[in-house]
């Protein structure tokens, strides 16, 4: 079973995209904020990690550059309220880049683009 680390400071987004996600046959692990996801992988390497931007304490991009220090292979998509940030540099490392959205059809069918056997 695939491991998707969902890294979110909105709780009830977390806990939609946890339900969403393991209906869909993946594990799921949850963070608040970029401080917990570094720990979480340190502990646990995901198959894929859905990251948002704007969070407290360590934002998404700060997030992604310690991700990709910690390990390079993890696939990262960005899923962002703000649309603006895909025009930024830091962003292009992550693999997808999906507009938080009511309908999560895209989010998923970007994870499923990418954790495809």
């Amino acid at each position: 079973m695939k491991t998707i680390l969902v890294v979110e400071d909105e709780a009830s987004l977390r806990v939609l995209l946890e339900h969403e996600l393991i209906e869909m046959g993946y594990a799921v692990l949850l963070s608040a904020n970029g401080k917990e996801a570094i720990k979480a992988i340190r502990k646990k390497t995901p198959d894929l990690v859905i990251l948002d931007i704007m969070m407290p304490e360590m934002d998404g991009l700060e997030t992604l550059r310690e991700i990709l220090n910690e390990e390079k292979k993890i696939p990262v998509i960005i899923n962002s309220a703000y649309s603006h940030y895909k025009d930024n540099f830091l962003t292009w490392a992550a693999e997808g880049y999906v507009v938080k959205s009511s309908d999560l059809s895209e989010l998923k069918a970007t994870v499923q683009k990418y954790l495809q056997d």
